[in-house]
């Protein structure tokens, strides 16, 4: 690691990369993103040698915005070790402590509860603020329902879901043989038909962003198979 770091210095040094030098984090924000999803597919394909690969190209973005933060006399990548050091004993009271938690389920409880108190959270509108606007829709509205229903909001139903996601349907239906559409409503619509899916994925504890990846890839297989691709 400190062979790294010192390679990290050089590449960001008067005599280093130029490229390397004029980044920022704000440039570098598509490329933490690029190599995470890159994890996902090595991991997907079960691609243990590019699982490694794709790791260490994380592991690049997280040293490089690290070592941006200590030019700009912000932190450092020890502090950014010892920070997330810290959450993990802090957040483990049942290994590091005296505390107790004999499941999964147990352990995410007491982890969000000492999350919330870190984070000085006073209310679930405040955990559902905290959710980041950038995360992929659908991840972000499973993350917003699941939430919402362990800090006092209603927890979700594949019935109430698919009653609510049908009678919205129908309602596109109707606009799409009427003559008087607003692109505003049907927008709506759509949206919250998409909000009650994930509800109904939320409730059998499904990964709606998986399931829709896994049907897009299915989409494909049908296509080739059945389509005609050369005149898409």
């Amino acid at each position: 690691m400190e062979n790294f770091l010192n390679i990290m210095d050089k590449l960001l040094s008067d005599e280093g990369c130029p490229w390397d030098r004029v980044q920022t984090h704000e440039s570098l924000r598509r490329y933490l993103i690029e190599e995470s999803y890159e994890v996902v597919d090595a991991i997907n394909k079960k691609n243990s040698e590019g699982l490694c690969e794709e790791l260490g190209d994380v592991l690049l973005q997280v040293v490089f915005h690290a070592k941006l933060a200590e030019k700009e006399g912000l932190f450092t990548f020890d502090d950014v070790v010892k920070t997330v050091s810290d959450k993990m004993i802090n957040r483990h009271p049942h290994v590091f402590g005296s505390a107790s938690a004999e499941t999964p389920s147990e352990v995410l409880e007491t982890w969000e509860e000492i999350k919330k108190k870190e984070k000085h959270y006073e209310s679930g509108a405040d955990v559902l603020e905290s959710i980041p606007d950038c995360l992929p829709a659908l991840m972000r509205a499973e993350k917003l329902i699941n939430k919402a229903a362990k800090f006092g909001g209603e927890a979700p139903s594949a019935e109430k879901a698919s009653r609510a996601a049908a009678e919205k349907i129908a309602e596109l239906e109707n606009a799409e043989i009427s003559k008087n559409v607003d692109i505003n409503d049907i927008s709506e619509l759509i949206g919250e038909i998409l909000f009650e899916i994930v509800k109904i994925s939320c409730f059998f504890k499904i990964n709606p962003e998986f399931v829709l990846t896994n049907q897009s890839e299915k989409f494909i297989t049908i296509f080739r198979r059945f389509g005609n691709a050369d005149r898409t």
